[in-house]
């Protein structure tokens, strides 16, 4: 017997298992960030779950885990009304939410968790939950279903996405990556983060500006630092928890 799951909404087919992983997803996270920050603080039932001695298994390693087996499930599977595929999108999204969560420990190859580096992982986090979101609620990359037509149809079609990739590009050139990443869903951010002045540590800014093109972008982001900073800190602070170790060597 096979089960099938449906949902219908206003009128509208919802993606069940899209919204089975994202639901997986910010679930895990929170309760992970929160169980975290309790073992930091030593309080809670898991106030003791570290020690000097064993081996310490990381979070990424169970997620690693359930992210193959909900994979091979979604393989294995025919027909996106399947239970398996519900089953599926629930394993994706709790392990790719651990293993994301140690994206710092990952990229680094060290654990950082408590470095400034570390709060890149809880940015993966954010970034994949927003895009999540985003295909939940319709918006895809790269949607242009609305075009139409024969050769013209196809010629329009290509000229759209070389547009928008290129602004993706030079939106990670200019160092805007949360802007490149939401523009492959929302073409207005890449076209924002693309006319914006660069970062002055920035690929683009090295390679094309010049002495008072490079000041003005160290003036802007020394505007934005002073003006946004600190309370962009204190939500990195409250959200990440705030770094209490140096930050690994080169």
């Amino acid at each position: 017997m096979e089960l099938r799951i449906e949902l219908d909404l206003g009128g509208g087919g919802v993606n069940v298992p899209l919204l089975v992983c994202f639901a997986a997803f910010v679930i895990t996270f929170l309760v992970t960030r929160t169980i975290t920050r309790m073992i930091r603080a030593g309080k809670g039932p898991f106030h003791d779950n570290v020690s000097e001695g064993g081996m310490h298994i990381h979070h990424a390693v169970p997620g690693i885990i359930l992210l193959t087996a909900g994979a091979f499930i979604a393989v294995g599977t025919s027909g996106s009304g399947s239970g398996w595929v519900t089953v599926a999108a629930l394993l994706v999204g709790v392990g790719t939410s651990l293993v994301l969560y140690e994206f710092a420990l990952i990229l680094h190859l060290q654990d950082v968790y408590w470095a400034d580096e570390g709060r890149i992982s809880v940015e993966m986090v954010s970034l994949a939950m927003a895009c999540l979101g985003l295909a939940v609620v319709g918006l895809t990359p790269f949607d242009l279903r609305g075009l139409e037509g024969g050769v013209e149809g196809v010629i329009v079609l290509l000229l759209v996405v070389l547009a928008i990739v290129w602004l993706i590009v030079v939106s990670i050139m200019k160092g805007k990556y949360k802007l490149a990443l939401f523009g492959a869903f929302i073409p207005l951010c890449a076209l924002v983060a693309a006319i914006r002045l660069a970062r002055p540590e920035s690929r683009w800014a090295k390679r094309h500006y010049g002495p008072e093109k490079l000041a003005r972008a160290k003036a802007r982001t020394a505007w934005y630092d002073e003006h946004f900073g600190p309370a962009t800190a204190w939500v990195s602070d409250f959200v990440a928890g705030r770094p209490s170790e140096p930050d690994p060597s080169a």
